[in-house]
């Protein structure tokens, strides 16, 4: 664990002190190096807690998530460089040193065996991303989506800490190893119900459920590239890996608690995939697809089965991969055309051939095509979903028509159409951009050939 924290942390004198000419190449390049090692971790194994410290562990539910933020550090590097071209010296340094300082604590919350520290962290990962939205958003509007961000998790977050605060005063202990072992301290009278209630609120939230999501919308329009990339594949991932973790703990749920998260879930899948076919901002319509994949996710770790967590956890990877690469996408055209407006960035493909191609690679990822993980994980969920109650079915199927649909019609509403008449020069695609998308497509094209590694199926 040490082995990836340390040189995080050495990242942070690496961009304050880097010359300027060196600052990009420094960063970019340590922390690719950082993610190439952290891929041991992936290595699968049935023994349950790897590298195992006094305060964490990694077992199967965390290390694709821990090996995914190691990856999208330098990613969001190679993202930002165009728009922080202007900045003075030192405003760049700052917002490196901002998206550094995310990733100990991701790792943090990803891989803590105790309760308190998991809390702390999940909770300080909100300070960075907070500072990218309200400092370097493109619109005056970032401060109310600011606004929204912050009041959203912290409201739903308190009952998390005086619920953990409760167990531990009734177990003595927060430890998840020793949780395990002691049995479940919340049963079915109404003052418990409303505990694990709160225990599942700050995540339902953070992972967007629908009806709690009005922040991520306006959070991702207004974040910088690099904003919302975090956002997108990584913090919404820890509400997902939070209901995972804690509810194995307080026992199987009570069905007063199922319904209403399984039918809110997937019934949003259905609402948030119709809501982005009636989107005129591109970026908006990415974050509301990653609302109603969220909401897939949360329903199959609801109902904590073999088959419905190993379907999650593959989701919650190749859709943070997937959901981040189209974020790149978005804003390529949008550092050219300064307009997120699907109706004036239309007919790109005859001038930028090969970015027209990685659009048609995200967005088939995107729709989950046969040979990407996303299919194989949305196949196994509707699976779990179904022999759990066999008219889920239709909810999940609607969905997926929907996903269909509005992939296809934005990507035809960006590449294809006549060109408008007040795009008369464009920069060329440049290397550094290539690389960013190749980056992001290689490891979900390859995880289908090995896709235990990420499916964290021995529990």
């Amino acid at each position: 664990m040490l082995k990836i924290l340390l040189p995080t942390i050495m990242l942070l004198p690496t961009a304050l002190l880097s010359p300027q000419k060196l600052l990009w190449t420094n960063t970019a390049s340590h922390s690719l190096l950082i993610a190439t090692i952290s891929l041991h971790w992936l290595l699968p194994t049935y023994y349950p807690h790897k590298n195992l410290t006094q305060w964490t562990n990694i077992d199967q539910i965390s290390a694709p998530l821990l090996v995914l933020s190691c990856w999208l550090l330098p990613l969001m590097i190679l993202a930002s460089q165009n728009h922080l071209q202007h900045e003075p010296l030192i405003r760049k340094r700052i917002f490196i040193t901002t998206l550094i300082m995310v990733q100990p604590l991701l790792l943090l919350a990803f891989s803590a065996s105790e309760l308190m520290l998991f809390y702390i962290t999940f909770e300080a990962t909100l300070i960075p991303t907070l500072i990218l939205i309200t400092r370097w958003g493109s619109q005056p509007e970032r401060l109310s989506a600011g606004i929204y961000l912050l009041f959203y998790t912290l409201i739903s977050s308190l009952p998390l800490l005086v619920t953990i605060l409760y167990l531990h005063t009734h177990t003595g202990t927060l430890h998840l190893t020793m949780l395990k072992l002691s049995h479940p301290t919340l049963t079915n009278s109404w003052t418990d119900l409303l505990l694990s209630l709160a225990l599942l609120m700050a995540f339902m939230v953070k992972a967007p459920l629908y009806g709690l999501h009005l922040w991520l919308p306006k959070a991702h329009v207004q974040a910088p590239i690099a904003g919302s990339m975090l956002l997108a594949a990584l913090l919404l991932k820890l509400g997902g890996y939070g209901i995972m973790r804690l509810t194995l703990l307080i026992g199987p749920l009570s069905p007063h608690l199922h319904y209403p998260f399984l039918t809110l879930a997937l019934w949003g899948a259905l609402m948030t995939s119709s809501i982005c076919l009636r989107q005129t901002d591109l970026k908006s319509l990415i974050a509301y697809s990653s609302v109603s994949h969220m909401g897939l996710v949360i329903a199959a770790s609801i109902l904590q089965s073999h088959w419905s967590f190993s379907g999650a956890m593959i989701l919650m990877i190749s859709h943070g991969l997937t959901s981040s690469m189209l974020f790149c996408l978005a804003n390529t055209t949008y550092e050219r055309t300064h307009s997120r407006i699907l109706l004036l960035t239309r007919g790109l493909q005859p001038l930028l051939p090969l970015m027209a191609t990685w659009w048609l690679l995200a967005n088939l990822t995107n729709m989950a095509l046969p040979p990407t993980t996303n299919l194989m994980a949305e196949l196994t969920i509707m699976i779990a979903l179904f022999n759990w109650s066999t008219p889920t079915i239709l909810l999940t199927g609607a969905a997926t028509l929907l996903t269909a649909s509005y992939t296809l019609f934005m990507l035809l509403m960006t590449q294809r159409g006549a060109l408008p008449t007040h795009i008369t020069s464009l920069q060329n695609s440049s290397t550094r951009e290539h690389l960013l998308m190749t980056l992001h497509i290689t490891p979900l094209l390859l995880l289908i050939l090995k896709p235990e590694m990420i499916s964290g199926m021995p529990l």
